[in-house]
């Protein structure tokens, strides 16, 4: 069969207005859809634990089909992957929430902690870590992730609390112990390890080691 050398007719490409939104708007659409599939990953975690938190509970989850989820993440580690960053920027974005006032106190600090401790993302996270012990793959995820959240974590800390400059071993010291202490105390409480009644005494005399461990107010 010949080649037609009819001319084809195409229809002509309207320019685009100047200062038309159309990429900016599908970006944000894109970004919406990943934190809510982030979300879903989340709350699935939370929900069905680790081993059984699959792409299509998720999918199911985020209210999306499994092909628009793996429009976003081509497959369940990227999605992990995604989801650990996000409750390491949460942890990132609480604490400095907490710290970035002009005045430090220790009562407010603890307690602003002890919150964010309450919610689903640190359940989540805290699922994630127990599965990591077993799981070589997820492991492999979790671990420079957790190196890349202490660096930031410290650099942040360091910038946050400029009077615990003269004293650095004790800053180490509080910050360890009130992660420590806050962290398994939220663990407990989850397991039922750890009596409700005993919560507030812990946090009071956690207060009192962290204000010894402090510099002087005129260093």
């Amino acid at each position: 069969m010949a080649l037609s050398r009819t001319p084809v007719t195409r229809p002509v490409r309207q320019p685009r207005p100047i200062g038309d939104k159309g990429p900016q708007l599908q970006a944000a659409k894109a970004a919406q859809t990943r934190a809510r599939l982030i979300d879903a990953t989340v709350r699935c975690l939370v929900k069905h634990g680790y081993a059984n938190t699959t792409t299509p509970k998720v999918a199911e989850e985020a209210g999306l089909s499994r092909g628009a989820m793996m429009h976003h993440f081509e497959n369940g580690t990227a999605l992990i992957k995604a989801a650990i960053a996000e409750l390491h920027d949460k942890r990132l974005r609480a604490f400095r929430r907490a710290a970035d006032k002009p005045d430090h106190e220790v009562t407010d600090l603890v307690e602003t902690y002890w919150r964010q401790l309450q919610k689903p993302a640190f359940i989540a996270f805290h699922e994630l870590a127990v599965a990591a012990r077993t799981d070589a793959d997820l492991a492999t995820i979790l671990k420079p992730l957790q190196d890349e959240f202490r660096e930031k974590f410290n650099a942040q800390a360091e910038q946050l609390f400029p009077e615990w400059a003269a004293v650095p071993a004790n800053f180490d010291l509080a910050m360890t112990l009130s992660q420590t202490i806050l962290e398994g105390m939220a663990i407990s409480l989850q397991t039922g390890a750890m009596d409700a009644a005993k919560v507030e005494p812990m946090l009071r005399h956690l207060e009192g080691q962290i204000g010894a461990l402090a510099p002087p107010a005129n260093t």
